[in-house]
């Protein structure tokens, strides 16, 4: 499913891979009606995405494609062993995680994860864990501390589940446990924002040394639906409402939420997935370079003044 904004984008690709096609059939050279038409596609694309409104980019978070967490490990890993389950009550499949080999450097990963099609999205709880997801991931911060590995975490929610039997299970609990638990790791942590990056829900494993965000994700306390429900009664005021938040990559760089923007394609992530997964190698490369010289108290500072530094202001 196309996005509105997207359509020109679309219908430009569809008119090049036809004249390619009749070129190829008739034997005819088209090759400067085809030039002129990816020229223009070139000049549209990137008008088009250098304009993009918060809301936009909202919808691009979430537009089917994006790479999610088991994407990412299966081309940015040399190799990986999935854990599961909790040890407590059972597996939360909206949050994977295990064992991988990362440039050379064996590291533990943890990630929510969507599915890839309305089926696995079902399986999957639409990407949003129960508190045993957030116990798995703890498990793992666990294993990271106890072999001394650098700990990646993938965001990638619109919140953890609120349904009645998360409640019951103690999800506002777990999820400060969480936070509580990866702000004390002894090992070089690293939290990126894939697509959305939800309220608790994201925070619960976002708490690193260095937290990297897609171009086109957003992450926020709170989704523009919910936000634009409870400020103005009605949703469909979330356009208002991500103006608002200041949810955008560029936004949470500007306020210091974020220490990195690693660029996506023209087009966006979901349209080259390959491409994306690319400059995120890159940056995460980047940023665990700069973190492993760090002995684990210079590590627990490092983290600790990055967050008691969010929300400080000046008067002007």
């Amino acid at each position: 499913m196309a996005l509105e904004f997207e359509r020109p984008l679309i219908e430009l690709e569809e008119k090049i891979r036809e004249l390619e096609a009749t070129a190829r059939e008739q034997n005819l050279d088209l090759s400067e009606e085809i030039g002129l038409l990816k020229a223009k596609l070139e000049r549209l694309e990137r008008e088009i995405f250098e304009g993009l409104t918060p809301w936009q980019r909202v919808q691009l978070a979430r537009a089917p494609g994006r790479p999610t967490t088991l994407d990412v490990a299966e081309r940015l890993f040399e190799e990986f062993v999935e854990l599961k389950g909790d040890r407590a009550f059972a597996d939360d499949p909206a949050i994977v995680g295990g064992l991988a080999r990362f440039s050379g450097r064996r590291v533990v990963f943890v990630g929510h994860q969507k599915g890839r099609n309305t089926k696995e999205n079902i399986a999957r709880n639409f990407g949003m864990p129960h508190p045993e997801g957030y116990r798995k991931a703890m498990r793992l911060m666990d294993l990271a501390d106890r072999e001394g590995l650098p700990f990646l975490a993938f965001i990638d929610t619109p919140g953890a589940y609120p349904g009645i039997s998360a409640e019951e299970r103690g999800q506002a609990w777990v999820i400060a446990r969480s936070i509580q638990r990866m702000s004390r790791l002894k090992v070089p942590a690293v939290a990126v924002i894939l697509g959305e990056g939800g309220s608790g829900g994201a925070l619960a494993i976002g708490v690193g040394n260095r937290v990297l965000i897609l171009e086109n994700a957003w992450y926020s306390v709170i989704s523009p639906e919910s936000c634009a429900a409870i400020l103005w009664r009605d949703a469909k005021e979330a356009e208002r409402a991500a103006e608002a938040l200041k949810l955008t990559a560029r936004d949470l760089l500007e306020l210091g939420v974020v220490d990195r923007i690693v660029p996506e394609p023209g087009g966006g992530a979901h349209r080259n997935p390959e491409g994306a997964i690319r400059e995120l190698q890159k940056a995460l490369e980047a940023v665990l370079g700069e973190l492993e010289g760090l002995d684990p108290e210079a590590l627990w500072q490092d983290r600790y003044r990055k967050f008691r530094a969010l929300g400080a202001y000046r008067e002007t």
